[in-house]
């Protein structure tokens, strides 16, 4: 539980490693997008987006302010302004767009990180540090942008 069941601040730390690149697809089932990036995306604010990231950057880095409190199941979770989803399915999406010559982002694919996936013991350590990290490649198998739901072993999650 999150320290005798209060609210407890914790950082999130999300680094993406392993971008697909500025551009992908153009086979057939995926079709071709150009100038990709991907960003964390803000709960009921879609077009709100942090630390949009070129696709061929060499990593991505997202912090992300949290706070940790009890669930209903007597665990604990994460909540916060860019933590999506109800209680006992909560996640961080990042999106994936292309960005045109105006700077505007179009959405194309998005990705789930999982909070709900984070051992308890990993979480309960990160609540007592106030600090979590997530690890986790950003390109698929077929080399496109990653996307569904992403989980351990695809996220290493550390407390500290």
């Amino acid at each position: 539980m999150a320290h005798n069941g209060r609210v407890t601040a914790v950082t999130l730390t999300l680094r993406g490693e392993d971008l697909p690149g500025r551009s992908c697809g153009g086979a057939p089932g995926f079709p071709a997008y150009g100038n990709i990036h991907v960003a964390v995306q803000r709960r009921a604010k879609p077009g709100e987006l942090l630390g949009l990231t070129p696709g061929d950057a060499s990593h991505a880095t997202w912090t992300l302010a949290c706070r940790a409190g009890a669930a209903r199941d007597g665990g604990t979770e994460l909540t916060g302004p860019y933590v999506q989803g109800g209680p006992g399915e909560r996640f961080v999406y990042l999106s994936w767009g292309t960005v045109g010559e105006d700077g505007a982002f179009t959405m194309f694919r998005r990705a789930k990180l999982m909070l709900g996936a984070i051992a308890p013991e990993v979480l309960a350590a990160a609540v007592d540090s106030g600090r979590l990290t997530g690890t986790f490649g950003l390109t698929d198998a077929k080399g496109h942008p990653t996307c569904a739901r992403v989980v351990p072993p695809g996220v290493r999650w550390v407390a500290g």
